[in-house]
């Protein structure tokens, strides 16, 4: 049995990432774990899609308290390991698509930040709620997030058309999670602390939103600087 043809595909070209061409910034992996990842695709998918449905039993409880309108705003990492899982199983379709792939990037890199760094900023409450186990767990696979995204300029150079569609996406999705109350308030995940409890200078809102901020520019700049470095390799 070809076991690569039952889970995954041969790997795309590594293009200008080849030899290191690419800077290591923006294709930190090695060549051969991206390989990995592509020749064992539909098992990162199925990873995805049960991190997914994981995803949605753990926000119940929000979707519970907010109006069905709004609830796709709720479900910020489970929708970005469901955009990565469609992404990279439209590849391994032979229907790869651009937008898809930035919108995984976008998603995958900042929502597997964020919530690192809110664990540990908010770690008292959150471990005393979520448990050890709970909390390492979430901790490593937000992280995992981070790495898998970096295999998505195998399957796309960040065209920006695709980019943009991501931009407006993601900067919606942070007006109505943290600045914007469109309907019965913002839409940010649920923290351990009340959004207006006092934190060092300023409150536990601010100091999530100012990281969501934050790590919403850090993917705009790596597709950009990506697209930008790729083209520079081919001139």
């Amino acid at each position: 049995m070809d076991i690569v043809g039952a889970l995954g595909r041969d790997p795309p070209e590594r293009g200008p990432a080849e030899s290191g061409r690419l800077p290591r910034w923006a294709a930190p992996l090695p060549a051969a774990l991206e390989n990995v990842a592509y020749r064992f695709v539909w098992v990162i998918v199925a990873i995805n899609l049960l991190g997914t449905a994981f995803g949605f039993w753990y926000y119940r409880f929000q979707f519970a308290r907010v109006p069905v309108e709004m609830w796709a705003f709720v479900p910020d990492s489970p929708g970005a390991t469901l955009l990565i899982a469609l992404a990279l199983a439209s590849w391994a379709v032979g229907r790869s698509s651009d937008t898809l792939a930035a919108l995984a990037f976008f998603g995958n890199v900042k929502l597997g930040l964020w919530t690192p760094y809110v664990l540990v900023v908010f770690y008292p409450e959150f471990l005393a709620t979520s448990g050890p186990a709970l909390y390492a767990f979430l901790l490593v696979s937000h992280l995992g997030m981070v790495v898998q995204a970096f295999v998505l300029h195998r399957m796309t150079d960040f065209p920006v058309r695709a980019v943009a569609v991501a931009t407006a996406w993601y900067t919606v999705d942070l007006l109505m999670d943290y600045f914007v109350p469109v309907i019965d308030g913002v839409t940010h995940t649920s923290l351990p602390y009340p959004d207006a409890q006092p934190w060092f200078t300023t409150t536990v809102l601010q100091v999530a939103a100012a990281g969501a901020v934050v790590l919403t520019v850090v993917p705009l700049f790596l597709a950009l600087a990506t697209r930008v470095e790729t083209l520079r390799i081919r001139e």
